[in-house]
């Protein structure tokens, strides 16, 4: 069952000028009901008030978002070589066809009708085909691209700014300024004591495996990973922060799975595997 989902334009400019995140979230459960494989349109409002589509996200995940999180329990990914985000700038305006579809959008300004939970709706198979032909000729917006995320998560770990400089460098659609200056100024700003705090509350085991490389080799190999990556504008933050083994962090970089806060366990797609050790709420209580 495909969706159609409205997305306040300072919401999708914010997403382009961090780094496009390829999920979009809501308050609504109707937004789980989308099958793996389906998709979920996306349209936006111009700063002239015109609606035109702004993505087609191939639906590759379903997760829930962690309780504080500000808008909405449910997520849901796009396949990021699949998925497409289209150009808004000189886009053709969709709303007549929108109103067409067979949904109802009485209000007379579109927007809102898509307000609350309204923002996401299920529209038919027949509904899909009308904005897959609307959307067959639209150019693509070449800032939605994904930079190499494993090298340049990697460099900013570090604090490497010369290398994330050169992977923006070779990025040949270009990198908003926005993204820019995140990405030098803020991004890699961390805080060297967050991993030693995960160090010791989980004593160097891995949250995922349990692997003990203290007791094995005498040395805390595991590596604090950001749920969500500094790359795609996570925070610095102990919240935001795990431990795990490098297996583990490679694998989760190299498939994407992201973290279903529902029953804390990542998606790898075929699999998931159960985050087995979760101390944090006893370090927030100490």
């Amino acid at each position: 069952m495909p969706l159609l989902y409205y997305w306040r334009r300072d919401n999708y400019r914010k997403d382009l000028d961090y780094g496009a995140s390829y999920h979009l979230n809501q308050g609504n459960p109707v937004m789980h009901e989308v099958e793996t494989g389906d998709s979920l349109w996306a349209f936006t409002r111009t700063a002239d008030g015109r609606y035109v589509l702004a993505a087609e996200l191939i639906v590759q995940a379903k997760t829930m978002n962690r309780p504080d999180f500000r808008y909405g329990d449910y997520r849901v990914w796009g396949d990021v070589d699949r998925s497409r985000y289209f150009r808004v700038e000189g886009a053709p305006s969709v709303e007549r066809i929108i109103r067409f579809l067979s949904i109802r959008t009485e209000a007379q300004v579109l927007g809102r009708s898509f307000q609350g939970h309204a923002a996401v709706r299920k529209i038919t198979d027949d509904d899909h085909r009308i904005l897959r032909e609307a959307a067959r000729d639209l150019p693509l917006e070449p800032r939605a691209r994904i930079l190499p995320e494993e090298k340049l998560e990697a460099a900013l770990i570090m604090g490497d700014r010369s290398s994330v400089e050169q992977l923006v460098h070779e990025e040949k659609p270009g990198v908003a300024e926005e993204r820019k200056q995140y990405l030098y100024e803020e991004a890699p700003q961390r805080n060297p004591n967050l991993v030693g705090r995960l160090q010791n509350l989980y004593e160097g085991h891995c949250q995922i495996c349990w692997w003990d490389p203290v007791s094995e080799y005498g040395e805390p190999l595991c590596e604090g990973h950001h749920i969500q990556w500094l790359s795609r504008g996570g925070d610095d933050d102990f919240d935001n922060l795990m431990l795990v083994c490098p297996n583990h962090h490679r694998a989760i970089h190299r498939c994407d799975a992201p973290l279903d806060w529902g029953d804390m366990a990542y998606d790898f797609g075929d699999h998931r595997e159960v985050v087995a050790m979760d101390r944090h709420l006893e370090e927030a209580g100490a």
